[in-house]
Order: C-alpha cells, then structure tokens, then sequence
C-alpha cells in the first residue's frame, strides 16, 4: 500500500513539473523577451528581411527554464547534471553569439561545439558502456571506448549544427525536434529502457512548446542559437540514451537532409572545390519556400508530417516480435 502511494505520489509531482515548465516557459517569454536582442534579419536567407526587429535568442528562456525545472523535478544524479550544465552551455555560447554586434565567424562556433561534444562524450562513457545496439536488427556491439568517444563528437557535433542550420522558417526546427524527441522516448518506453533522462525529455518538450505559442506563424520572437544549439546537442544526448545512436538517422531524418545538405555542399566546395546540388538552395526550407512555392505553414506541417510517418515506421521496427 505504501509502494502505491509513493508511486501516485511521484506520479503527481511529475505532472506539477510538466506543467510548471509549459506555464512558467510562456509567461517568461512573454514578460521577458522584450530583453533579447533584437534580430539584423539576413540577407542570404529567404524572405529574411522580415524577422529583422523581432526579439532573438529566446532560446536563453526556455533552455534556462528546462534546467530549473528537470533540477527541481528530475531525477538529479552526476550524470544528468552533467547533461544539464552541457545543454545551458550550448545555450549560452549561442546566446552570446545572437547578442554581438558581429556574429561570430563560423571557426569559432565550430571549435565551441568541438568543445562541447567532447563534453558530452565523456560524461556519456563515465557513466554508460561503449556498447551500440543495431536497434532493427537487437544485435549488440561493443566498441572500443576511444572509438565510441570519437562516433559520439561526430554525432554531436553534426546534431548542433543541423538543428541550427534547419532554424529558418517559424516553428520548423522546434517541432521537427519535439518529433524526434518524442519518438526517442516511445522508442524506449517499448524497449522497456526509459530510466531517469526520460523525464528530461518531457520536459525539453513542453519547454519548446511554451516557446512555439508565440513563434507559430506569423512569429513573435526567435530562439536564435541559444535555442537551436541546445536542440541539437540534448537530441544527440537523447539518441545516446537509446542504446542505439544509429537510430539518430531515422529519428532525426528532416532535419539531417534540411540542415545537413548545406553543411555538406559548403564544406565540398570551400575545401575540395567540388560543386553539388547547383540548383537546389539550401537549407532545403528555402527551395520548399522559394522554389516550390510552398508558405510558411505549408513547409512546417509537410516537413513535420513526412518526420512522423518515419518516427512511427521507427517505433514499430524497433517493438519485440
């Protein structure tokens, strides 16, 4: 009987926490975005011109509220702090960077991210085993910690940059995030992982939903890299969680073409000289805009549609046969 009580008990003081971080994330945007930093708007972005003058970096709002809340409701241990002081990194280096005069050079907030994915691989193999499960297939790998070490950089790195790079269009990169989050925390709930971090996903989720109340189209305010930059490094984090960071691909599938085809048609021409995908802009949001004619909305809700069906096609791959 008492195991039971405990339990509804725990049970309730998670609900308290899921909705004081979805209030508490719109009333501070509300009462406090008036402090951000204005946005320049940017010239070789699409349509641009018209976010210049809106409030940027609301990111610094909702990730601080995220971290105040899963501290005062999670399950608080080394490791999840650890994860926590990481994500208000994330967040603090892009917040800097949507507050100067001149955005910093794109070496600089590599080198940061750098830094930072190294932080998350090695709090990840302090307290986890360097073991990759091939999660369609349930077949387990033990890779050496180094190697593993060196996988995890990468996939943090490249998660922090396509979040960022996908943060074009209003509401895009939030929901496209809140999608492979929660894909994330049904895939472990059937594995029967969900363990502690679990509950931190929630609360990234109703966070970024308080943010999107007032960024759906037309949008109020912009997260700007102090959002966008801590998406990608708590989505990579909670990739790794799963036990199968491959899983990253599928899960993450929108937002690795989105922001991804641009990093990799930047980085072949700059240092290879190897010129791809002439024809199509990049990120792909503005061909969808530009090219294709499609609005705002029509961009968020077809990307976000073609992200569930494969988040749904992922979670029954991955349910016991």
């Amino acid at each position: 009987m008492i195991n039971y009580f405990t339990e509804q008990l725990e049970g309730f003081v998670a609900f308290i926490g899921i909705m004081s971080a979805f209030v508490l994330t719109c009333f501070a945007v509300s009462k406090f975005s008036v402090f951000l930093p204005k946005d320049m708007g940017r010239d070789f972005a699409f349509d641009g011109k018209k976010s210049a003058g809106k409030p940027r970096g609301a990111g610094l709002i909702f990730i601080l509220i995220f971290c105040i809340i899963s501290f005062l409701f999670g399950e608080i241990n080394t490791e999840n702090i650890l994860y926590l002081l990481l994500t208000a990194a994330a967040m603090f280096t892009g917040f800097f960077d949507d507050a100067s005069k001149t955005p910093w050079g794109e070496y600089k907030k590599g080198l940061l991210d750098l830094l930072l994915a190294i932080g998350v691989a090695v709090t990840f193999l302090s307290f986890n085993s360097s073991t990759i499960t091939f999660a369609f297939l349930n077949i387990p790998v033990t890779l050496p910690p180094v190697v593993f070490g060196i996988f995890t950089v990468i996939l943090v790195w490249v998660s922090i940059n396509v979040t960022n790079c996908s943060d074009g269009v209003d509401g895009l990169s939030g929901t496209l995030t809140i999608i492979s989050l929660a894909t994330f925390y049904i895939v472990d709930l059937v594995r029967e992982r969900s363990g502690s971090f679990d509950y931190f996903i929630l609360i990234f989720i109703v966070c970024i939903l308080g943010y999107l109340w007032f960024n759906a189209t037309p949008s109020k305010i912009l997260m700007g890299d102090a959002g966008s930059r801590a998406m990608g490094l708590f989505l990579a984090i909670a990739a790794l969680k799963t036990g199968s960071p491959f899983l990253y691909i599928p899960v993450a599938f929108i937002l690795l073409i989105d922001g991804g085809l641009g990093l990799v048609k930047v980085f072949l021409l700059r240092f290879l000289k190897i010129r791809i995908l002439k024809n199509i802009r990049t990120p792909l949001h503005d061909q969808a805009r530009k090219v294709s004619g499609w609005s705002n909305t029509q961009t968020v809700f077809r990307f976000a549609i073609i992200q569930l069906v494969i988040g749904i096609a992922v979670i029954y791959m991955v349910m016991p046969k």
